[in-house]
């Protein structure tokens, strides 16, 4: 489908991290900057106020690789799927969607597990006595991994005989204690997400058989 270019010769692009969903930042192409980010596979846009093509992070280092670019349906919008590296606004935000309709307040649009990561991450200053999330930080891999044995069968369980809403609240602790399990170790989401990623297209047995070599 080709690109419905505006009276300007430009479209919007929006630039989506691919693993994790989060929006990064809204700008312009023009063609040529499309077909310079398709060439180069690092995200270039087109500033109206400078009136020039500009790559993002060319001042700040902070690029934005293209994995795949799409079209919405009407082809007058362009997706660009990325793998961001370093935060995406000029004011050291990950993503520029971070301030609400009330001025007074400020929230990040961000997928609901990196929310959850950033969550666990600050409990580690908190009190164990306080914060169950801090008491299993400090307790250790032995800890955290009797805990997700635990919510494993729980959910294991619920799968079998028990409620919709059981299975989504046993799988909501099984994600938590993962996550938890994932922060003392010092593994980032995104890791987990490109594994996931990896294998899209993958058989689940040819994976498998793979693991074994």
């Amino acid at each position: 489908m080709p690109v419905k270019w505006d009276e300007r010769g430009l479209c919007v692009a929006i630039a989506q991290d691919r693993l994790g969903g989060a929006i990064r930042m809204v700008a312009w192409m023009n063609a040529e900057a499309l077909q310079k980010t398709l060439d180069t596979r690092c995200a270039t846009f087109f500033s109206r106020s400078r009136g020039r093509l500009w790559t993002k992070g060319e001042e700040s280092g902070n690029h934005l690789a293209v994995h795949d670019v799409l079209l919405d349906c009407d082809g007058d919008s362009i997706l660009v799927l990325v793998d961001p590296a370093g935060p995406s606004c000029h004011t050291g935000e990950e993503t520029c969607f971070f301030s609400t309709t009330d001025d007074d307040k400020v929230a990040p649009a961000v997928p609901a597990l990196d929310e959850l990561a950033r969550e666990i991450e600050s409990r580690r200053a908190s009190d164990a006595g306080k914060s169950y999330t801090k008491s299993l930080l400090d307790a250790g891999a032995g800890r955290i991994g009797d805990k997700l044995r635990e919510e494993a069968d729980e959910l294991s369980r619920a799968i079998a005989s028990e409620s919709d809403e059981r299975v989504a609240s046993e799988a909501a602790d099984v994600l938590y204690h993962l996550m938890v399990g994932l922060a003392s170790r010092g593994v980032p989401l995104r890791a987990v997400l490109g594994a996931l990623a990896a294998r899209r297209g993958v058989s689940g047995l040819e994976e498998k058989a793979r693991r074994t070599r």
